[in-house]
């Protein structure tokens, strides 16, 4: 298949019960560019990556939890999350969901594209 090199950020967005979505939109070497769509219940998880992270919200509200300090986000807002920085989502809006964009700057070269599936 051959590289999805356009689309539209706020098309066809999965309809979740619980969790979050995330879809891979472009790996270019170390570079890797996600949609990630919450629901207002998201993956509690915490996060230490190995890679640095870049993420805007591009519609919703969020309350993030970064190295023990708790930020808050409006649609617009953005961030930058070194990498082995602890974080997690701790509450997302309901209407609209959330959608965000995250950039991830991996230390190790990645795949030379990815496709559409």
């Amino acid at each position: 298949m051959r590289p999805a090199l356009t689309g539209n950020l706020f098309a066809e967005l999965p309809v979740l019960e619980t969790g979050e979505s995330f879809e891979d939109l472009l790996w270019c070497r170390n570079l890797q560019i996600e949609r990630i769509v919450s629901t207002d219940r998201p993956d509690s998880r915490c996060y230490d990556q190995a890679q640095d992270e870049w993420v805007c919200l591009l519609q919703g509200e969020a309350t993030l939890w970064i190295a023990g300090a708790t930020v808050r986000l409006t649609a617009g807002d953005y961030r930058f999350i070194p990498a082995h920085t602890p974080h997690r989502v701790m509450q997302t809006s309901r209407e609209p969901p959330c959608l965000w964009l995250a950039v991830h700057l991996h230390p190790v070269t990645g795949q030379a594209f990815l496709t559409d599936t």
